[in-house]
């Protein structure tokens, strides 16, 4: 007669019991290590001190296992699935566990009747624990309400949504919720330390050495989630080989191989991070889509907090986008909040998209003048101001960080053409608008903006008296800071004349354009724009102009792109008959900067006019050096003697009148008078004057001062005053710029002239 042990509740015999145990032991030491890993008690449990610490709610309700409805929301891989556990291993109530993914209506049915069996049969209460509880349609959390009303069930949920939005409101009212936090770079350090020394569960019973390094790799890669942490570690230690010593030595490269991400020099604490936020917010500021977005990239590969990012991106939507669109800020907090909603990896698109909204809207900084009243507060008697609301940056300049940065508030339109951008990417393009929506509209706009910004970084500063002449040595620290700030406003001008240009010339769409002297593409792009059915041709004067206006061509649909040709002025004639066609004839000839230093300006138009089709357009824009900024006009000079104050005009008259230098030596009148001569039709020169704020430093006043070792072919302002005034009075002279100028804004004046020549109707 064969007899059978059977568990009187569960109807299972001894040998069943012992099968199932077995299977389970076998199961866990299979297990992968983040599950073996997974923590018993709370003894065990690292992190989320807030709620589980010493004398927490929570901790004490498990302890007496006093437990009623909760709810743990978090992120992934912060314990909310292991607290249930720990909840399992030491609560008196039975516990059941299903997950919402895999569940239906008959699990819960199921677990009810268990929850009601337990209670009448053996006054057990039943802690029911749902995974992903989210994922349960209305209906089926509807089911579970008057369970867990009348006491039948106590409820435990889990959940990566937040549960005011995506759980029952009335199972919200009647469960505590717990937010569970993203794990310190500290507690995923000593989830990796547990892992190597647990003997039992982990690889403790083995030699293992992990470098600094690597350690700090992974937990920054992981972003607070454990459970990446284990599962990196595990293949890192199961896949390197033990060396001759018994040691599984574990570098960088290891690390990255195996959580499948590269380190990039990105310390959360020291001065990359700093500089990295920076560069971000100053790409923004600089609306500079693609730099933006290139440091918001640099900075979540490396682990950042996308959290400081959206802070740092609403404080720009407040100080440097204001007013030009209030709509920036509210932007900024939906996306915020959309990120919170959704989470990584998804939320990336709402980073991105605050990102780009930000670096594409207009700008503007009259919330600043908040920081106005704050200096008026601040001059006032020091008592009458706290010491916690003091400034705690104003030291920051005397590190002279950011120098050399260009502010772009202090320039018209609030842009200023810089390179953000790493040197060596400079010109990549991350950022490609659509052609839909409000997304077309700016499309233009930003390939403007870069174009501007490119040709302004270019360009030399070479259209000024005060500047060195071609062909000088004078690269001096100072001159490269004078070039800086002349080129800071470029951009918007160029942008203006390119528009002033492009309307005088008037071009049809099925026009053939020549743009004489290209650079970057400023000029022969846009007409691209224009000219769909015609062609654009531009001739470049150097190598490196060649490389930078294909490059920028290039990004243009094929058939529409301008040809770019290098050239110079003694053949530019052949060049182009062999590359176009013998006789080519062009409706519109365009150009900027092509006559300001040709000595004999009448004979180059001559053969450009002879590239002319009958009735076709010359369009020039000419900066007119002799009419620049005159120094003496930004300074009082009532204090210094008559005499000397009469003298320093004349020299600097003479600077911007110089008859020998072909520069200066002719005017807008007389360029028009010029070349009236040379056509057949009509020509006419019209001028614009064009302001700015520059803001003077000491070292531009002592670049207009100085004195050279002759090299350079035009004589510098104080070299020409050494010659009239004694040096005491120079040096007079010289001091009053200082006091009146140093670090001042000013008004700075220049001047560009309009060449508009057109072909008599049937002359070639």
């Amino acid at each position: 007669m064969y007899f059978c042990d059977m568990n009187r509740h569960t109807g299972t015999t001894a040998s069943d019991d012992l099968f199932r145990k077995r299977g389970e032991e076998l199961l866990q030491r299979s297990a992968p290590l983040a599950d073996r890993m997974r923590p018993r008690t709370l003894d065990e449990y690292i992190g989320q001190r807030h709620i589980i610490g010493e004398g927490r709610l929570l901790r004490r309700a498990i302890q007496v296992d006093q437990l009623s409805s909760l709810i743990f929301y978090g992120p992934p891989g912060t314990g909310k699935t292991t607290l249930a556990r720990i909840i399992a291993n030491t609560t008196s109530a039975k516990f059941i566990s299903i997950n919402a993914v895999l569940a239906g209506v008959k699990d819960i049915r199921d677990a009810i009747e268990q929850a009601h069996q337990s209670l009448s049969l053996y006054g057990k209460r039943t802690i029911l624990f749902i995974d992903e509880v989210h994922r349960f349609n209305k209906s089926q959390q509807d089911a579970l309400l008057p369970h867990v009303e009348n006491g039948v069930l106590t409820l435990i949920g889990a959940t990566t949504e937040n549960p005011y939005f995506e759980v029952n409101k009335a199972l919200v009212s009647r469960s505590r919720i717990f937010q569970l936090q993203q794990l310190t770079g500290d507690d995923l350090k000593e989830v990796a330390r547990q892992a190597l020394t647990d003997k039992e569960r982990g690889y403790g019973s083995r030699t293992v050495h992990i470098d600094d390094d690597a350690l700090e790799h992974l937990v920054r890669v992981a972003s607070g989630d454990a459970r990446g942490v284990l599962n990196a570690l595990e293949l890192a230690v199961e896949t390197t080989t033990t060396g001759d010593d018994g040691t599984v030595h574990i570098d960088r490269a290891t690390i990255e191989d195996s959580i499948q991400k590269r380190a990039v020099l990105y310390d959360k604490d020291g001065d990359a991070h700093y500089d990295t936020i920076s560069a971000f917010i100053k790409s923004l500021r600089g609306s500079d889509p693609d730099a933006a977005l290139y440091w918001m990239a640099k900075m979540l590969y490396a682990g950042e907090d996308p959290r400081f990012i959206f802070r740092r991106m609403l404080i720009l939507a407040g100080e440097d986008v204001g007013m030009a669109d209030p709509r920036a800020i509210g932007v900024v907090v939906d996306a915020a909040r959309a990120f919170d909603y959704v989470g990584l990896p998804e939320g990336r698109y709402h980073l991105a998209h605050a990102c780009l909204y930000l670096a594409t809207a207009p700008k503007s900084n009259s919330s600043m003048g908040f920081f106005d009243a704050t200096a008026t507060v601040s001059s006032e008697r020091q008592d009458d101001v706290p010491n916690h609301l003091r400034d705690a940056s104003r030291d920051k300049e005397g590190f002279g960080h950011g120098a050399g940065y260009l502010y772009p508030h202090a320039y018209r339109d609030h842009w200023v053409a810089q390179q953000y951008l790493p040197r060596s990417l400079q010109g990549k393009l991350f950022y490609q608008p659509s052609d839909q929506g409000f997304e077309k509209a700016i499309a233009d706009q930003v390939a403007r903006l870069r174009e501007a910004r490119l040709e302004a970084m270019v360009e030399s500063d070479d259209h000024s008296p005060l500047s060195d002449g071609p062909g000088s040595d004078g690269e001096t620290p100072v001159h490269q800071q004078w070039l800086e700030r002349s080129l800071g406003s470029r951009g918007v001008q160029l942008g203006s004349i390119r528009a002033t240009l492009l309307e005088k010339t008037a071009l049809r769409p099925s026009a053939l354009v020549l743009d004489l002297c290209t650079r970057t593409g400023l000029l022969a792009l846009e007409a691209a724009r224009i000219v769909r059915e015609g062609g654009v041709w531009a001739l470049s004067h150097s190598g490196e102009s060649l490389t930078t206006a294909s490059q920028m061509a290039s990004r243009i649909d094929p058939l529409s792109r301008p040809v770019v040709l290098q050239t110079d002025w003694d053949r530019f004639e052949q060049d182009l008959f062999a590359a176009a066609g013998v006789g080519v004839l062009f409706d519109a000839i365009i150009g900027r900067s092509v006559l300001t230093k040709i000595t004999d300006k009448k004979k180059l138009i001559g053969r450009i006019a002879g590239l002319l089709a009958p009735g076709g357009r010359i369009v020039l824009a000419e900066t007119v050096p002799s009419a620049g900024q005159r120094l003496s006009a930004l300074v009082d000079f009532s204090e210094i003697d008559p005499q000397a104050r009469a003298l320093f005009v004349e020299c600097e008259n003479d600077l911007f009148a110089d008859r020998d230098d072909p520069m200066v030596n002719w005017t807008a009148k007389s360029l028009g008078d010029d070349l009236s001569a040379v056509t057949d039709g009509s020509c006419m020169v019209t001028t614009q004057a064009l302001r700015e704020r520059r803001r003077i430093k000491p070292g531009d006043i002592d670049f207009w001062f100085r004195v050279t070792d002759g090299t350079t072919e035009r004589l510098s302002l104080g070299e020409r005053c050494a010659r009239r005034l004694d040096e005491a009075t120079v040096r007079i002279i010289r001091e009053l710029f200082h006091r009146k100028l140093d670090h001042q804004e000013v008004e700075w004046h220049s001047e560009v002239a309009y060449v508009v020549m057109t072909a008599a109707a049937g002359a070639a």
